[in-house]
């Protein structure tokens, strides 16, 4: 297996995460930077949150974009209308790339969800020119997702197999301060740079915070799919009582960080 994300459906996955990756991508090409005229790879396109705005913000001459869940592959062909994006299934460690096909190798929200980040880190390498940009972004679980982990402390009060599962989701790959650049530098990245990127995670009410988890999607929805109906139903008030704080159902508004990191191949 090469991802650990789970997936049911794409509608899921843009309530859940994609609606937000949106404006994280945003802030990530000015990071990563972008030149008129060059090739791009998109590493783990998912819905096409960061293909399609990589297809905005600069005159590119080419943006591939590759996927490991053929469900997100499907829903990001279903929306290309750019005759410069080609998107098709593949494996992050094992790219069908030549070697130096691109002028900028990007991942975004991908890389803690692939058990050899390493090897990912140097595909991304071997893919990109001399001179070329590697870049990456993940969230950081532990320290800066406060609207998520309201949520996976709740669970983790209410039970042993809650906090296993906030053990794994709080220390994924790559979500540590220093981790991915240790990383960038041990694939042999020069010139390498790690900074935080925050954006808004806005909600109308608790429903729109909690649907995509109960139907099952992402880490979350994985752990709530192993439970009883019961307990399902126990987490659930739990988590909405965390959500509502006291006060009625309604907006709620929490930050969110990601670690960001670009290296450049020698």
């Amino acid at each position: 297996m090469t991802s650990t994300f789970t997936v049911h459906a794409a509608s899921g996955y843009e309530q859940l995460m994609g609606r937000w990756s949106r404006r994280l991508a945003t802030k990530f090409i000015d990071f990563a930077g972008l030149a008129a005229g060059e090739k791009v790879l998109d590493v783990g396109c998912g819905t096409g949150s960061l293909t399609f705005e990589l297809a905005k913000s600069a005159d590119l001459a080419e943006i591939q974009a590759i996927d490991f869940s053929p469900v997100f592959v499907a829903a990001a062909k279903e929306k290309n209308s750019d005759p410069r994006v080609t998107i098709s299934q593949a494996d992050a460690t094992a790219l069908p790339f030549a070697d130096a096909a691109f002028d900028r190798a990007l991942a975004l929200l991908v890389l803690h969800f692939v058990p050899e980040t390493g090897k990912a880190v140097a595909e991304m390498r071997r893919v990109t020119r001399p001179g070329g940009v590697v870049a990456a972004v993940v969230w950081d679980h532990y320290g800066g997702m406060a609207g998520m982990r309201m949520m996976i402390d709740t669970v983790a009060a209410l039970s042993e197999s809650g906090r296993q599962m906030r053990n794994r989701y709080c220390f994924q790959p790559m979500m540590q301060p220093g981790e991915m650049k240790r990383t960038f530098v041990e694939q042999g990245l020069a010139d390498v740079t790690e900074t935080e990127l925050m954006v808004r995670m806005d909600y109308q009410n608790f429903d729109d915070y909690w649907a995509p988890i109960g139907a099952g999607e992402g880490p979350l929805g994985k752990y709530m799919a192993t439970l009883e109906a019961a307990e399902r139903g126990r987490v659930e008030a739990a988590v909405r009582d965390a959500y509502q704080a006291g006060r009625p159902d309604g907006q709620r508004s929490f930050a969110n960080i990601a670690w960001a990191c670009r290296g450049i191949v020698p």
